[in-house]
């Protein structure tokens, strides 16, 4: 059984070694393994309200991903570049990933609710943790998405 270090740390708090670490990962899955040409820097992750959670197995870098701030009051806190290294599929860290997220949104942003652009073949993924489909399917970089959405009520605290 692999044991895991779980890390957030907003925007700013990412040194250019952990910076480096996680787009690396980002980039060998999303950009090589997928073959999608895309622009990965986006300009979002060094922004003081982006959350990033790392987890590490042995040093290394077996899974991330980033919260979004709302803007607003009113808005969802976006999931976004969930990334699971090859090594740690098929593990159960994915679920655990999407559970240390909504905690944090819950401990961070109360009441709120969350959202995501997944990969369509990952919608029964999501639809486990209380993600709903809000839009039809549609391309992004050439991958099939879907829009989903989760909201907080009484049963999903």
């Amino acid at each position: 059984m692999t044991s895991y270090e779980w890390i957030w740390q907003t925007g700013p708090e990412l040194d250019p070694a952990g910076l480096y670490t996680l787009l690396s990962l980002r980039t060998a899955v999303f950009v090589v393994e997928q073959q999608c040409a895309y622009q990965e820097l986006d300009g979002r992750d060094l922004v003081p309200s982006t959350h990033h959670l790392q987890v590490l197995a042995a040093g290394q870098l077996a899974a991330t991903l980033r919260l979004q701030a709302p803007a607003t009051v009113t808005q969802p806190v976006a999931i976004g570049r969930v990334v699971i290294h090859p090594d740690h599929r098929g593990s159960g860290l994915g679920h655990d990933l999407l559970r240390a997220a909504l905690h944090r949104i819950e401990s961070l942003w109360p009441g709120r609710s969350a959202r995501l652009s997944a990969q369509a073949h990952l919608r029964a993924y999501y639809g486990r943790h209380g993600f709903e489909p809000v839009s039809d399917i549609y391309l992004e970089d050439g991958i099939p998405h879907i829009d989903m959405h989760r909201a907080w009520d009484a049963e999903s605290r």
